[in-house]
């Protein structure tokens, strides 16, 4: 049974940054297509960056340019460096994985972007 556990979310300052982490086990995450997705109060979670095994980024909507995913397969770990935070980068940021038809979701960290 797959696992992942995300990490390092908190209140951050508009302009500042943070480092999140999700971490894998259970399985081998490193052949593995891991993404990332937010979901904002009031809003349905949405996909906002992808990292393949060989470490290819893609980034999707407003986070381009200011997030930036990268993975250490050895620590079966991915990271979101999140960098000029908004106000509405306020969300629960999971990361995911699918293995053969099921997705693996982990339970989520919460980043508040606020003065």
């Amino acid at each position: 049974q797959a696992q992942l556990v995300e990490s390092g979310g908190g209140l951050v300052q508009p302009g500042g940054s943070l480092r999140l982490s999700c971490t894998a086990s259970g399985t081998i995450f490193s052949n593995k297509v891991m993404n990332w997705y937010r979901q904002a109060p009031g809003k349905q979670r949405s996909l906002i960056g992808t990292i393949s095994r060989t470490g290819t980024t893609e980034y999707y909507g407003s986070v381009k340019g200011r997030f930036t995913i990268s993975r250490d397969n050895a620590k079966n770990t991915i990271y979101l460096q999140m960098n000029n935070l908004k106000p509405e980068d306020t969300a629960v940021y999971y990361c995911h994985v699918r293995i053969s038809t099921t997705d693996y979701w982990g339970k989520g960290t919460l980043v508040t972007v606020s003065s």
